[in-house]
């Protein structure tokens, strides 16, 4: 499985591919695709369409994962982040891709264990994880790997659940009452046997590309 992390945004949309053979995982590029900032927003956002589209047909990704857009105290931010994220969505919908968003807590708690982790904790596990020699930069590439390295944890473990719970048969629905929210026992069971079997192994000696400007 290959997949291409974006952290998107406007003026820096990070990118960042990861292989997966079985437990072995391996960072194959990164980097970030910049729009410059004197530009008008349509031709801004035009040259960031051809940017991902280069970035998916030079790459060939199985799967894309995007960061979820999330509530922001700047609303200007927040609506360039969507424009960006956008996209990347249709970008990889229009590929026949599988496509998952995972919001920043999602992402850390996937990558060091915590959801609340800081920034410099979680660009360090990026680079343990993948067997990098140094931290990528800038920080949107990093943030777009810990976006691949999170797909590559959630997704098999999503997919088992789904399957378990097709497997478990109306039993394992999930009630309703008292106990709605929590998954039958049955279902619950095959969650956490989904879940034991799930891990992520880090590679030493593996590569990385960096950079990748807009036209």
């Amino acid at each position: 499985m290959r997949v291409l992390g974006i952290d998107p945004g406007l003026s820096r949309c990070g990118f960042g591919l990861v292989a997966r053979q079985g437990a072995a995982l391996c960072a194959e590029a990164h980097g970030v695709i910049r729009t410059p900032i004197e530009l008008a927003l349509p031709e801004r956002l035009a040259r960031l369409a051809i940017e991902l589209d280069a970035l998916l047909d030079d790459h060939r990704p199985d799967a894309v994962a995007v960061e979820r857009v999330f509530f922001q105290n700047n609303a200007r931010t927040a609506m360039s982040v969507g424009q960006a994220s956008g996209l990347a969505l249709a970008a990889a919908a229009r590929r026949g891709l599988r496509v998952e968003q995972y919001t920043p807590n999602e992402v850390k708690q996937a990558v060091t264990g915590w959801g609340a982790a800081p920034k410099d904790q979680v660009q360090a596990m990026v680079t343990a994880l993948l067997g990098l020699a140094e931290t990528p930069r800038p920080a949107d590439a990093a943030d777009a790997l810990a976006l691949a390295l999170c797909h590559c944890t959630m997704a098999p473990l999503r997919d088992r659940v789904a399957h378990a719970a097709r497997d478990a048969g109306p039993s394992a629905a999930v009630p309703t009452g008292r106990g709605a929210g929590r998954p039958s026992p049955k279902l619950a069971a095959a969650i956490a046997a989904a879940q034991a079997r799930d891990t992520l192994v880090a590679v030493p000696g593996t590569r990385s590309s960096t950079g990748r400007s807009a036209r």
